[in-house]
């Protein structure tokens, strides 16, 4: 028996799969496609989850940083010439948009990577670390009792049932897992239709390149290869899931240009719309849900990525430490309070971005004041910090614990070992906890004993050290920091990472 199923097998279902067997989890994962689809999704990884997949190792250059691109590539980028078919990462210099207005200023460079690449490299992953993806097996539905949920799976040999500790869907946005167990998905529909596409046209100079805000909606041109972006608020489109047509496409591009320009082929295309909505819970008893699955929201900024990678490795090591039997169930339940609020907010984001791209004078009067305000610095790191998932700060449960970075993200320190020097990314690529130990205190080192099999030591010095100790959890953020002292670490530890060893 698997203890853990995951439903999906995109990038968070694949991510959260290889969170789970760091710990040494087993983990089957459950895919209705027989491949990787290759119709335009995320170009970019952004904010936060850059972090996410640095202290993984997934997705950087080889000196532990986004890849530069060169000044050639750099001018390339600037006119939009962004292959779909790219293998490497390349970082976006610059500012980034809100509602297309290009104004946001990010902490670190975007990463222009297509979706499927990193995919590809999750796929990898999971098949170092014994992860059995299977691809063409769809749920049909399943039950759960106290001690598991039981499938019922098509798979190409025909169906079959299998049973698992745990079930997690990161099943997309019509989440089969999520209908099965009866979870709610209330929001807002969509009101625009659009497009995204790599495709070929009569006149590559009917329209000047870039991202235009026009009088009936919105489009993008880049040139080498071509790639266009459309959107139009004429509502949702009649169906998601009808065969696009070259003409249906042309027809939106002229809308929009004010041209006769022809689309001669189309090779890469999908239709959206900004329909938002989020799962009223994340988990139902054995059934946890991550990525589109727990919420929807429309493209804009990115955010869908990013969201979700965050879900996979918030629940990732709470899953498998619950599997194991070091953690009592309750602490599944820190992950939709801790999750739900950031993806609530980001929902409102992205309402607020199509509301500030639609047309009109009203709307133009208010860009223009949106625009004067993020000129100041203050303003503008504020709404990128909102926009990029940095500014995420979770309640530790215990409120005697105070320091600027308990519940907060922890910066990647930069620390002298003596073993020589390392950054924290890579001390957190194993998935573990961390205890950072900043002054040289035997005292808390003794503390932390009884948990050494689960969370890992280290003593370094840092030049920067926000504080003399920190605890770590496994996806970054801070549970624990001096000044508060040895009860309220023991405190942490047991509440996080289970009872010490010697008690269990």
């Amino acid at each position: 028996m698997a203890q853990v199923a995951v439903v999906g097998g995109g990038p968070i279902g694949l991510m959260l799969a290889c969170e789970v067997a760091l710990h040494d989890v087993p983990v089957v994962v459950l895919e209705r496609l027989p491949d990787i689809e290759h119709h335009p999704k995320a170009e970019g990884i952004t904010g936060r989850a850059i972090d996410i997949l640095d202290r993984r190792g997934l997705m950087i250059g080889v000196d532990g940083a986004p890849a530069r691109p060169t000044d050639e590539e750099r001018a390339r980028i600037a006119l939009g010439e962004r292959r779909p078919d790219s293998l490497q990462p390349k970082a976006f210099p610059g500012a980034r948009h809100f509602a297309t207005m290009f104004v946001l200023r990010p902490e670190s460079p975007d990463l222009l990577v297509p979706q499927q690449v990193l995919e590809q490299d999750l796929a990898r992953r999971a098949a170092q670390l014994g992860v059995e993806v299977r691809r063409g097996h769809t749920v049909t539905g399943f039950t759960q009792d106290a001690d598991a949920v039981h499938l019922d799976v098509d798979g190409p040999d025909g169906p079959y049932r299998m049973t698992a500790g745990w079930l997690a869907g990161c099943d997309g946005g019509r989440s089969t897992i999520r209908k099965l167990a009866g979870i709610a998905f209330p929001g807002t529909d969509g009101i625009t239709t659009g497009y995204r596409a790599f495709a070929e046209i009569d006149d590559p100079g009917f329209h000047l390149p870039g991202w235009f805000r026009k009088d009936n909606g919105l489009l993008v041109y880049e040139e080498g290869p071509p790639r266009f972006i459309t959107l139009e608020f004429i509502g949702p489109p009649a169906s998601r899931d009808a065969p696009i047509t070259r003409e249906e496409f042309q027809a939106a591009l002229r809308r929009l240009s004010g041209t006769d320009v022809t689309v001669t082929k189309i090779h890469k295309i999908n239709r959206f719309t900004d329909n938002e909505r989020q799962a009223e819970t994340y988990r139902s008893g054995r059934v946890l849900l991550a990525g589109d699955a727990a919420h929807v929201q429309s493209q804009w900024s990115g955010p869908g990525l990013r969201l979700g990678l965050g879900d996979a490795v918030n629940l990732g090591w709470k899953l498998a430490a619950v599997a194991r039997g070091q953690c009592e169930e309750s602490l599944l339940d820190t992950y939709t309070s801790e999750r739900h609020p950031v993806g609530a907010q980001t929902l409102e984001i992205q309402r607020a971005s199509i509301a500030l791209m639609r047309p009109g004078p009203h709307v133009d009067a208010l860009r223009r004041l949106f625009t004067h305000l993020l000129m100041d610095e203050h303003t503008n790191r504020r709404l990128t910090a909102v926009v990029d998932d940095l500014h995420i700060e979770y309640d530790m449960g215990d409120p005697s614990l105070t320091g600027p970075l308990v519940g907060r993200y922890c910066p990647d320190l930069r620390l002298k070992t003596a073993d020589g020097p390392v950054r924290l990314a890579e001390l957190q690529r194993t998935g573990r906890p961390l205890l950072l130990d900043l002054a040289d205190d035997p005292g808390l080192r003794a503390v932390a004993e009884p948990w050494s099999g689960r969370v890992d030591v280290v003593s370094a010095g840092c030049a920067d050290a926000p504080a003399d100790a920190l605890l770590i959890r496994p996806d970054g953020f801070v549970a624990w920091s001096t000044p508060a002292g040895a009860a309220s670490l023991t405190d942490a530890l047991a509440r996080w990472f289970g009872p010490p060893a010697r008690a269990a």
